[in-house]
């Protein structure tokens, strides 16, 4: 199995006031920038997803896919977008993908959610802190059609009921650390990573 990963940024960061999130500084560097570092060493490729400029992502010396379905539908565009891509490099099995406003993901994220898997059709999502985190999974790219067809065709968004049409694996990761899988939301999240970045380390 040969893992690309697709670092999601698209979404609108209603709550921080119009701020773009991932890239407010944490601890000297924007939260993507956190999730790149976590993730550039588990995958063999590693892209962004992220609509508008890519320009401003550009010191993260990544590609950045725009979602291929228009109408900012939520993170499975992100994922298909992330399939499509890696559909183009030989041999890439699966993404992973993350959120870019997770900067405490862990260093075994990719190896943890790979072990999970049985079958090709077997798709495997983080959980931790009593739940599972949809946005952290690992996908099979074969299934890159009938996704489109989810969102396009049939004009649903929601993560988990996409992932439940096939065998679906939530991975624990509590004893990985401290909510591993915290986002940042709102500027009062970002005062608790603020905090926390002082002694974590990626």
């Amino acid at each position: 199995m040969t893992v690309a990963g697709v670092i999601l940024a698209g979404g609108l960061s209603r709550r921080m006031g119009g701020a773009e999130k991932s890239l407010l500084l944490l601890a000297g560097k924007p939260p993507v920038a956190w999730v790149a570092d976590a993730l550039r060493p588990q995958v063999s490729q590693l892209a962004l997803n992220a609509n508008g400029k890519p320009e401003r992502f550009a010191f993260l010396d990544l590609p950045v896919l725009a979602d291929t379905v228009e109408g900012f539908v939520g993170p499975l565009a992100g994922v298909l977008a992330g399939m499509r891509w890696a559909q183009k490099m030989p041999g890439i099995s699966h993404i992973v993908s993350a959120a870019a406003d997770t900067p405490f993901i862990p260093t075994c994220l990719v190896q943890n959610l790979k072990q999970a898997l049985d079958g090709p059709d077997d798709i495997a999502m983080a959980y931790s802190v009593g739940r599972i985190h949809p946005v952290f999974g690992l996908w099979p790219i074969h299934l890159a059609g009938d996704l489109e067809k989810f969102l396009v065709q049939e004009d649903k968004r929601k993560i988990l009921e996409f992932a439940n049409r096939y065998t679906l694996h939530s991975v624990d990761f509590d004893k990985v650390g401290e909510d591993p899988f915290f986002n940042i939301n709102t500027p009062e999240d970002m005062a608790i990573a603020q905090s926390r970045a002082g002694e974590d380390k990626l």
